[in-house]
């Protein structure tokens, strides 16, 4: 693992509950996240995954607990606190979210526009290194619908560190994909650690690329982190409902 294990985690997450209404969904989550390593929650549907992520945004305040975000709780934060943690973030949608109507240079450049003073030679230029890390040149006139579900995809993920972020969300990003795409993806992810030195938090249900792309996997079973560790470690985990989560994939070996 490349993170600096001496540093503070970039994410750390005490102690975490929410419920809504009568249903618990959170129940006591301890999780900590390097910096500069990727971490994927892995789980289930239901099991809290994309709730969990909402914390550590700041979109969901917990009923108890503390989300601290590169050394500062953010649950006590107003909007306009949380807006300046946000922009520490990328995050890049299940479906890619991308806008149809506008090209991909106008997709990555959009917050470029809506946060920075820079001058239009210097956004396009920004696009433009952003689209090569991702491995994608000369797109930037054509159209999302132009573009295959593995190119979208890369496109999302321009969009999601075009402000330089220190943390890169994904959202369950190879649902639905074939498995050539799926490996696309998964590249991607591994290429945006490498050449961005970024923390990233990948929640997924995908055991095979989940275990390709981690640096330490979280299982979350009924709102509680029941086993965490390197992908080999969980690999060989004895923990019940672990076990039957990746006997489904891997068969039993």
């Amino acid at each position: 693992m490349s993170a600096d294990a001496s540093k503070p985690p970039m994410i750390l997450v005490q102690d975490l509950w929410k419920s809504f209404e009568d249903h618990q969904v959170l129940t006591g989550i301890d999780l900590d996240i390097e910096e500069g390593s990727t971490c994927v929650i892995l789980g289930g549907s239901g099991s809290g995954k994309t709730v969990l992520m909402k914390h550590m945004i700041g979109l969901l305040k917990p009923d108890r607990g503390k989300v601290i975000v590169d050394g500062e709780d953010i649950v006590p934060l107003d909007e306009v606190e949380l807006e300046r943690v946000r922009r520490k973030f990328g995050m890049v949608f299940q479906g890619a979210a991308l806008f149809d109507s506008m090209t991909v240079y106008e997709n990555v450049s959009f917050a470029l526009r809506e946060h920075t003073k820079l001058s239009e030679e210097e956004i396009r230029a920004k696009v433009r290194e952003k689209l090569a890390i991702v491995g994608l040149q000369g797109v930037e006139e054509r159209y999302p619908a132009e573009l295959s579900g593995g190119m979208r995809k890369r496109v999302g993920l321009a969009r999601a560190i075009v402000l330089d972020p220190k943390i890169v969300l994904y959202d369950e990003p190879t649902t639905g994909l074939d498995p050539i795409t799926t490996d696309y993806v998964d590249d991607m992810i591994l290429t945006a650690k490498r050449e961005l030195q970024v923390t990233q938090v990948v929640i997924s249900h995908d055991i095979a690329s989940s275990f390709k792309v981690a640096d330490k996997v979280a299982f979350l079973f009924k709102g509680k982190i029941v086993a965490e560790g390197a992908p080999q470690e969980l690999r060989h985990s004895q923990h019940p409902e672990l076990k039957h989560f990746l006997q489904m994939w891997f068969g039993k070996s």
